[in-house]
């Protein structure tokens, strides 16, 4: 079973991209492993399953593609949207936590981000096919609130829209006693990676086959980058 993914991943050779590479452990470009930081070896224990994804942050979550549409018709469908956008100035990053989780987010997020994720949501959503019972089941709908299903049901992952927020994932769910220890360490090192402020200039379609590792298929620069 194949399926795609819309993310941002950070410009190749910046900083950014060599910091989460080296924390999950993984490059979604070559396939390969990644050395972790000095002195952070003890993270692949505690970010297994973001490991799967990369260092990204979703804009289209994981899909099947609909019966009918081709691996083509998404590119075409991204580039197009890729094409007739300007940058998106996001600033500053740093570490939070986002409930078990531990993450990159923007200091400041702008309020055209939200408006840009909606965007890539929409753009794609006829290629997407629809949610079988159990790739429903694992997102957990019984968790959810009501507006939460009903995203679920109609766009095939409930953090969209005004439940959007853009993170990049750095661990897994971590035990409480954990969390703070782990935070204070990842900050530390995102610090000492020589953080930038961050511009989003470009989207990128993924694929997994079979559960395996997501890996980057293209990379579509904005129209404004593409001088």
């Amino acid at each position: 079973m194949r399926r795609y993914a819309l993310y941002w991943l950070p410009a190749p050779g910046s900083r950014l991209e060599a910091f989460g590479r080296s924390v999950l452990g993984y490059d979604t470009t070559t396939g390969g492993p990644v050395a972790h930081p000095e002195g952070l070896g003890d993270l692949a224990a505690v970010n297994t399953g973001a490991r799967v994804y990369g260092f990204h942050a979703t804009l289209k979550a994981p899909m099947r593609l609909a019966p009918g549409a081709t691996e083509a018709d998404l590119v075409v469908a991204a580039r197009g949207l890729a094409t007739a956008h300007p940058p998106v100035v996001l600033g500053p990053l740093r570490v939070a936590a986002l409930g078990r989780f531990l993450a990159l987010v923007p200091e400041a997020p702008p309020p055209e981000l939200g408006l840009f994720a909606a965007e890539c949501v929409a753009a794609l959503e006829a290629l997407r096919a629809p949610l079988t019972e159990s790739e429903r089941a694992k997102r957990r709908p019984e968790r959810l609130d009501p507006r939460g299903r009903a995203l679920l049901d109609r766009w095939g992952y409930p953090h969209v829209f005004e439940a959007f927020r853009f993170h990049m994932t750095l661990t897994d769910a971590l035990p409480e006693p954990d969390r703070d220890g782990w935070h204070r360490r990842l900050a530390a090192a995102y610090a000492a990676s020589g953080p930038e402020p961050v511009t989003i200039d470009a989207v990128c379609l993924l694929t997994q086959d079979a559960g395996g590792p997501f890996r980057l298929l293209a990379r579509l620069p904005f129209g404004a980058s593409q001088g």
